[in-house]
């Protein structure tokens, strides 16, 4: 059976060709851990419902006068790693996706 035909990297302004998204020389520059090993599993998604409960409303969008349900828990400091920021409940907010995207691509 043929196999596919190789694509060009995705990384920019790399000339190589690859099997997958990147070439072997920049797959580890993209690569990263999944939700549940960076520490996004059952614990944290049982604790974003119960946040998102208790904190129903986006807050960004509410300091703009607009009322949007919020559909996701924020870590307003990026917690990197760390667990303890990981958890306070007083680093987190109720942000809807929108607000959070726009959050995220900042780079806050």
């Amino acid at each position: 059976m043929p196999r596919k035909p190789k694509r060009p990297c995705r990384h920019p302004g790399c000339p190589n060709l690859s099997d997958g998204v990147y070439c072997e020389a920049h797959r580890g520059l993209y690569a990263r851990e999944n939700a549940h090993r960076r520490g996004y599993g059952r614990e944290w998604r049982a604790a974003r419902d119960r946040f998102l409960r208790g904190h129903p409303l986006c807050e960004e969008c509410l300091k703009r006068g607009t009322i949007v349900p919020a559909t996701v828990v924020d870590h307003i400091i990026p917690h990197r790693g760390d667990q303890t920021l990981f958890w306070d409940e007083g680093n987190w907010q109720a942000l809807c996706k929108a607000c959070h995207d726009r959050k995220t691509g900042r780079g806050l």
